[in-house]
């Protein structure tokens, strides 16, 4: 670089001694005999080089002058304390150097390792450089008093490449600051602009444009090592911001903070929780998050992993616990810590316990491959830092509890997120009454006059093709069991054996046909009380037997006790379609609750169901419309539909390849809804709005009338309503998802044989159109589509 300014500055920038040789001048004059004789024999010096005052931008001449300005220095830059203070003469808002003391030289030589290291100020762009000189300007030169300091650091690394941390103190008594000719007249709207337009950095520029002034002088920065005070407040900050705890590279910005607070390059960080309840050390989950003590092992006692002497003072007196030399500790204790640190590489350690009020939460791990790093001395320098780590532990914990509490409630109960507004009313007001000293108590939650949606997808024909699955499961369990009696009977000819296979031969021809309700229960207590007490006998007693009944308890599964293979292959396809269709559904709902809120609960049976309320006392402050029922009655009709073609493409997948039923019902009245305490989930309130329920229960089973059809069927969607202006409105719907390439086109209007105490129920049958995945229609349509059709 041959001349300054390389950055646009507001300033342009020379390298002067004009100040400094004005105190020299008055020194010159001083009575002190001495003092004024060098100060004249360093103006004297000075003299025939004018441009030292002037001021230049060469930096070549920094060289040339390098003895005489080393001489001008020499007051400010003791060669007493040189070894000792990190101190530099320099240009402000630039890395020029001319001048600096020996340790401040090791330090840049040492963090180069052989290539030149220029430091650069941490946090600081370009930008800012320009404002923050700009606010330099407004405070000298244009009187307003300005508020502009700010801490300024370098981040330096050791000779070990442990990143050192130094604060950087400025002198700016040797600068002078003259305005050019681009310098601009600042009224009092300027400068209020200015103060509030910091990130505006052209508006900046404007007012005071690049080198409209001229900074003439340098300045001395005084530097001091505050590498502990830096990871102290990094380790705060870290632990204290979950944002930061949860990023990925959390435990390696820990891991070198702990670095530069032991100046160790060779520590790691690892951590373990501590379960109170079994007595034992935990690993903590996440990306990282090892345990040098645990090593590979999930759970571990703590008696049995630590040393009497480790255990004492971990857990009893909840003190710090060193390893200074962890072979020597090795040879005197036979104690698994020891040996696993020493798999590990480790040679020296420190645990400290992270303690609440006498509670052992867990364990901090520092552990490093140097011999001696860590010790009972270093160890005490945790104590500044432990209160932090215990209160992220301690915060931790509670953010897990309130995870779990949230996985708990998502899964095991049915506090919607469209009516939880409501229920945090409740709980405000219950812990309200709470502070005032009343006795409250949680009122029972109810939505009125809202509009109900139900729809199922339901496994046809399940209790047939369970029963069939378990037929088939039992005649294969009774014939292994009939051969080993058979060869049993064959070598010993008791009698016993053939009144067995008999009783087994009569048990197979009574489900042959059918299966009754107790028989399965009957087979299987037959064969737990009578098959294997003597197949226990006939193991001890026969080892060609033996072989024949090892091969059939092979064939037993040990959760069941019972030959398991057709019933597992029909619940496996009976959980691939719930969880498949479920997630299908749960996935569009996310969609639908951006449209308009409302309660949405679906569970699994044999199929899917789900259930739908909206309503204005549901959606809170939004305001309600009639059109949100209408279109969640399409958005319903639709999802179904592809809910069917998602199990059509599963089905050649399943073990038993089993058909669904679609049915949707209409309810064109109003009803409330109450949250049960008892229950936990919803239900409609009231003995006329019960109807309801009645008619949810009965329509899936029920047949058209005068036939022996039932109304459900695979490749059908049903749609059962009361109203005609109901089945006016889905004609509609089935009319617009037929273009859209939902439904054939065949649609048929049926009435439904009366149920017992419901009656003068009609459904409309349309046949869904499947799409194979090479022939899949990609087109789809929008929110607004659904609205243009709704308003047709």
């Amino acid at each position: 670089m041959a001349n300054l300014n390389h950055k646009e500055l507001p300033l342009k920038q020379l390298i002067s001694f004009n100040k400094l040789l004005q105190r020299y001048e008055v020194m010159a004059q001083s009575d002190n005999e001495y003092l004024a004789k060098k100060a004249r024999r360093i103006l004297e010096a000075q003299e025939p080089y004018p441009e030292l005052r002037e001021g230049f931008t060469d930096v070549k001449l920094l060289e040339k002058h390098k003895d005489l300005i080393h001489l001008l220095l020499q007051d400010l830059f003791s060669e007493v304390l040189t070894e000792n203070e990190i101190k530099t003469a320099s240009l402000p808002y630039d890395n020029t150097i001319f001048n600096s003391s020996k340790r401040f030289q090791k330090i840049i030589e040492e963090a180069g390792q052989g290539s030149d290291f220029v430091p650069e100020m941490r946090n600081m762009p370009d930008d800012q450089m320009y404002v923050m000189a700009c606010t330099v300007i407004l405070t000298f030169y244009y009187g307003l008093p300005l508020d502009f300091k700010r801490p300024f650091f370098y981040d330096i690394p050791d000779a070990n490449g442990v990143m050192r941390h130094y604060r950087i103190l400025y002198n700016a008594d040797f600068i002078e600051l003259l305005p050019t000719e681009k310098a601009k007249k600042l009224s009092q709207t300027d400068v209020e602009e200015l103060l509030d337009n910091f990130d505006n950095i052209e508006l900046w520029k404007e007012k005071i444009p690049p080198n409209s002034f001229v900074s003439k002088g340098f300045v001395i920065s005084n530097m001091f090592d505050v590498t502990v005070e830096h990871s102290i407040s990094e380790l705060k900050s870290s632990l204290i911001a979950s944002d930061k705890r949860d990023s990925e590279g959390f435990v390696d910005n820990l891991q070198a903070t702990f670095q530069s607070f032991f100046n160790k390059a060779s520590i790691r960080s690892g951590f373990m929780t501590f379960n109170a309840k079994t007595d034992s050390f935990e690993p903590v989950y996440g990306a990282g998050m090892d345990s040098f003590v645990l090593g590979n092992m999930d759970v571990k006692n703590c008696n049995e992993i630590l040393c009497p002497e480790s255990y004492k003072k971990l857990l009893k007196d909840n003190t710090f616990f060193a390893i200074s030399d962890v072979d020597r500790y090795a040879e005197q204790s036979e104690a698994p810590l020891y040996k696993n640190l020493q798999q590990q590489g480790i040679k020296s350690a420190v645990f400290a316990p992270i303690a609440d009020k006498d509670n052992l939460l867990g364990v901090l791990e520092l552990v490093s491959t140097d011999k001696n790093a860590l010790n009972s001395v270093n160890a005490n320098k945790l104590q500044d830092v432990m209160p932090f780590i215990v209160s992220a532990v301690l915060r931790s914990k509670g953010e897990e509890e309130n995870l779990i509490d949230a996985v708990i409630q998502h899964e095991c109960t049915s506090v919607h997120e469209a009516v939880y507004w409501r229920f945090q009313e409740e709980a405000k007001r219950f812990i309200k009454e709470d502070l005032e000293g009343a006795q409250p108590t949680f009122r029972e939650i109810v939505f009125k006059d809202v509009h109900p949606l139900y729809g199922q997808i339901d496994i046809k024909n399940s209790s047939d093709a369970r029963n069939v699955a378990i037929q088939r499961d039992l005649m294969i369990q009774l014939s292994t069991v009939n051969k080993v009696l058979e060869a049993a009977w064959v070598k010993n000819k008791l009698p016993i054996y053939e009144e067995l296979m008999f009783r087994a031969n009569d048990h197979m021809d009574s489900i042959k046909e059918s299966l009754n309700t107790n028989s399965e229960q009957a087979i299987f207590n037959f064969v737990a009380d009578e098959i294997h007490p003597v197949f226990s006998h006939l193991k001890k007693s026969d080892s060609e037997i033996a072989n024949l009944i090892s091969s059939y308890e092979s064939s037993i599964d040990m959760g069941t006790d019972s030959y398991y293979d057709h019933r597992r292959n029909y619940d496996e396809s009976v959980m691939l379609i719930n969880k498949k269709l479920a997630a299908l559904i749960d996935k569009k709902q996310q969609n639908a609750q951006a449209m308009f809120p409302h309660y949405f609960e679906r569970y699994k049976t044999d199929g899917v169901e789900h259930n739908i309320y909206i309503g204005d006392s549901i959606s809170g402050d939004l305001p309600y419309d009639p059109i949100y029922l209408n279109n969640l009655r399409l958005w319903q009709l639709q999802v179904m539909c592809e809910m069917e073609n998602a199990h059509y493409k599963l089905k050649p997948e399943l073990p038993v390849p089993l058909d669904v039923a679609s049915l949707v019902l209409v309810y064109n009245t109003s009803l409330s809804i109450r949250f049960r305490m008892d229950e936990k989930r919803f239900d409609v309130d009231g003995t006329y709005n019960a109807r309801y329920e009645v008619i949810k229960k009965r329509i899936d089973k029920s047949y058209i009338k005068g036939t022996n059809e039932r109304l459900t069927q695979p490749g059908k969607m049903v749609i059962v309503y009361s109203q005609k202006k109901d089945e006016l409105e889905y004609l509609r719907y089935v009319k617009f998802l037929k273009s859209k390439g939902y439904f054939s086109g065949k649609v048929e209007i049926v009435e439904l044989e009366g149920l017992q105490g419901v009656s003068g129920l009609k459904a409309i049958r349309a046949d869904i159109l499947y799409k194979t995945a090479d022939k899949a229609n990609k087109d789809t349509y929008t929110y607004e589509d659904l609205m243009e059709e709704l308003k047709s």
